[in-house]
């Protein structure tokens, strides 16, 4: 605000403080106030304050005039590839593992695509419990830094998700998490019968990663379609523990 002249008194509304301070901006909407809610980064309300005060403000008849603006799970979104006709915003996970993997458990057949934030901090954590959870063949989307100088979108089977933070600086910044969706009961493979021959002929000799790569570059299929069916054959390969 300082940048552009701005010096329109404002006042801080937090999660400390946003009861007592939202019945105070009440009684001046109520006396005539304009108030525009701006948030640090985003939108407003989404995983920041502010639901009281807008819910506050509607139920005494004071009109509310959104304007769009950025917001890092959407921006996510519409560059991932997954499909977004129907998507479930489920915020941070819980901190502990224990109660990650009971949340990712209650979503495990939700059938849209799931969107997460994380911290630099727990997203390793996170996504090892993703893989405790959910089968390793759905489409996990790493995104980080969004609209950032290092925004990086990272798209793989979850099974190998892991590989992606051998890179230290993917353990840095703000992170949206985008996994695939379940799968209704009986949807065919995506491979045709020759190219699953070709995959599994690559596998007597090769690494599922190596064997994928190069069964797409044989046939132009995709990557990702190659390494689920590979995660799957070498499942059944080395058959229960």
């Amino acid at each position: 605000m300082t940048r552009y002249g701005i010096s329109t008194p404002t006042v801080s509304l937090h999660e400390h403080n946003e009861t007592r301070v939202s019945e105070q901006l009440l009684e001046r909407l109520a006396a005539g106030t304009s108030i525009a809610m701006v948030s640090d980064a985003g939108t407003p309300l989404i995983n920041d304050p502010g639901l009281p005060l807008v819910r506050a403000a509607r139920q005494f008849g004071v009109p509310i005039v959104p304007v769009p603006g950025p917001c890092a799970f959407i921006a996510a979104l519409s560059a991932s590839g997954l499909p977004i006709d129907r998507f479930a915003y489920e915020g941070f996970p819980p901190r502990s593992s224990s109660a990650r993997r009971k949340r990712f458990e209650a979503l495990r057949d939700d059938p849209r695509t799931l969107a997460f934030y994380e911290s630099s901090h727990r997203v390793r954590e996170t996504v090892a419990d993703m893989r405790g959870v959910f089968e390793p063949e759905r489409i996990l989307v790493i995104a980080r830094e969004l609209t950032k100088l290092h925004e990086t979108i990272v798209s793989l089977p979850l099974g190998g998700a892991d590989e992606v933070f051998a890179d230290p600086n993917m353990l840095k910044g703000e992170f949206v998490l985008l996994l695939e969706g379940a799968k209704a009961a009986g949807t065919p493979e995506d491979l045709t019968a020759e190219q699953e021959r070709i995959l599994r002929a690559l596998l007597e000799e090769c690494s599922v990663k190596t064997a994928s790569a190069l069964a797409a570059r044989i046939t132009g299929a995709p990557r990702e379609a190659f390494y689920r069916k590979a995660l799957q054959l070498s499942a059944d390969r080395e058959g229960p523990p």
